[in-house]
């Protein structure tokens, strides 16, 4: 089997116990800079040919209960506008829109937990919010090695959403641990 490190943000979104491969685990808390922090402790210390993200997301158009894989990952609160566009990382290409070769669906990532869908977000395309892949996507990309990244879908993207996260947490787990076998 491929070296593969494993990144969540909280434990609570999945329950290493259920774990049946052997390799490591990584939860780097809440939001990009400790997500980006993990990747690269992660990659430092267990060199994997392959990261996995697993973890919880909002969404504008999909339901809770929903499992998504993401193909692209933008910041949804990258605004240095007018040096760079919106969700633009100014003088730096190539890292505006980070790329996995699996997954269809596009994450806007950022230090924010949205309750309102942002025009923004339906004009670029994104579909699913989340707080830490872009920092792990990021890292890895900078380290030329791949990624992977499936969400579980706690909630659509609304006044609710506070609630609708706490809701359908263990759920998360369970669906992401079972979804683990066909990522590796």
């Amino acid at each position: 089997m491929r070296r593969i490190a494993l990144i969540v943000a909280l434990p609570d979104e999945f329950n290493i116990r259920e774990l049946k491969y052997d390799f490591p685990v990584i939860f780097s808390g809440v939001g990009k800079l400790n997500a980006a922090h993990a990747a690269n402790e992660a990659i430092r210390i267990h060199n994997p040919e392959l990261v996995i993200n697993l973890g919880t997301a909002g969404a504008i158009n999909k339901s809770p209960g929903d499992l998504v894989e993401i193909r692209e990952v933008v910041q949804r609160d990258m605004d240095a506008r007018p040096l760079s566009p919106r969700g633009e990382i100014p003088f730096e290409d190539g890292f505006h829109i980070l790329q996995s070769k699996f997954g269809h669906y596009k994450c806007g990532t950022g230090d924010s937990f949205v309750t309102e869908v942002d025009p923004w977000f339906v004009e670029s395309g994104i579909e699913v919010i989340d707080m830490e892949l872009y920092g792990i996507a990021y890292v890895c990309q900078k380290h030329d090695i791949p990624w992977r990244s499936v969400k579980y879908i706690t909630d659509k993207v609304g006044s609710n959403s506070g609630d609708e996260w706490q809701k359908h947490l263990k759920l998360a787990s369970r669906a992401l641990n079972a979804h683990l076998p066909k990522v590796i």
